[in-house]
């Protein structure tokens, strides 16, 4: 509608130049005429409106402006009426293509043109009525080409945006459940930890970035007994309740907790020193004793007890892989477990890995 109401300025200047003043002035009040319709619906559209306010103010505007075509027309006289009449006709068709309005708007649209048209060709044209009517029919018939046009233009329209909306949802869809796939790929299914495979996958990122890393080793005291006694339902429940303590002692979105065996977790925690690592081995251990899981045929105590084994990828020295560190801290475990299970161990190099079987 700003580019309505610019055109509109530009007629009025091209009017005052080549046409005789008496003719541009009788011209002048009807171009401006289009200047409030043309303003007033573009400023009503800066906000937001109902459906229905958008709808009826477009027709209002349309209809002004149109009547300005007609009455320009009827100002130059009878010879350059036909002209702006069939320019008329052209704004109305301009207007139903450009606008996506609902259809009954589009009709109204191509009424109003075709009842000024037919309206000014007899009461000021001075055509007889039956050239009026075959010009009538003959833009009717364009205009109706072109309201149908409109109408399976806005048929299209709505239908690719339904598509476009489906198929958003069918990615969305995918998407999550992609992620949920991803999620399990990398979890244990019983206990919620990592698992085997996820674990493989970070370690191998901690260790090509070079940072130190503590490993945990983790290890159910006497967790056959516990089977064999309560059952295997009972030894599930313990695995879960387990490794939810050991994550909850652990610090979230930095360590790694996974199941590592049957019941063995194994933590990484990449830039940890000797200190902190032992603090979190002690917490994991004595929050699993606060717990009081049973465990009646346990020769250590009748509730379930961990033991821990802590290895550290030294910051000097000479390099360690992955499964070197590992192995310290399954050195370091075993070793607690000789020593009566239910405690804390470090490696160190006086450690021996010889009967660690025989420990479990």
């Amino acid at each position: 509608m700003i580019w309505v109401a610019l055109l509109d300025v530009l007629m009025l200047a091209i009017s005052a130049l080549l046409l005789p003043p008496g003719t541009a002035a009788a011209v002048a009040p009807p171009t401006a005429l289009m200047l409030p319709f043309a303003f007033g619906a573009a400023y009503l559209w800066r906000s937001p409106q109902s459906r229905t306010a958008a709808d009826w103010s477009l027709m209002l505007a349309i209809s002004g402006i149109l009547l300005s075509v007609c009455l320009m027309g009827v100002a130059v006289g009878d010879l350059l009426l036909e002209r702006y009449l069939n320019i008329m006709l052209f704004v109305a068709t301009t207007a139903i293509v450009i606008f996506s309005v609902p259809f009954p708007q589009t009709l109204a649209i191509a009424g109003i043109a075709l009842a000024f048209y037919l309206l000014f060709q007899i009461g000021f044209a001075g055509s007889d009525t039956g050239t009026a009517i075959s010009g009538f029919m003959f833009f009717a018939s364009g205009l109706g080409a072109t309201v149908v046009a409109r109408r399976t233009m806005n048929i299209l329209a709505h239908k690719s945006f339904l598509l476009e909306l489906r198929d958003r949802k069918r990615l969305a869809e995918l998407a999550r459940t992609n992620l949920r796939l991803d999620r399990l790929s990398k979890t244990d299914g019983l206990t919620g930890a990592a698992n085997r495979h996820f674990l493989q996958e970070r370690s191998r990122d901690l260790w090509a970035s070079g940072c130190p890393v503590a490993i945990l080793m983790c290890d159910i005291d006497e967790f056959k007994a516990l089977n064999d006694h309560l059952g295997h339902l009972e030894g599930d429940r313990c695995l879960t309740e387990v490794a939810q303590i050991v994550t909850e002692c652990t610090r979230p979105g930095t360590d790694c907790v996974a199941r590592f065996g049957g019941e063995e977790f194994l933590v990484l925690m990449p830039g940890a020193n000797e200190a902190e690592a032992v603090a979190v081995a002690e917490r994991i251990r004595r929050a699993v004793g606060v717990a009081n899981l049973p465990n009646p045929r346990s020769r250590t105590k009748p509730t379930v007890t961990v033991s821990v084994g802590v290895a550290l990828r030294p910051s000097k020295g000479p390099a360690l892989s992955y499964d070197e560190v590992q192995k310290r801290a399954d050195a370091a475990l075993y070793a607690a477990k000789r020593c009566g299970r239910n405690r804390v161990r470090v490696w160190n190099p006086a450690l021996d890995s010889r009967g660690l079987s025989s420990a479990a």
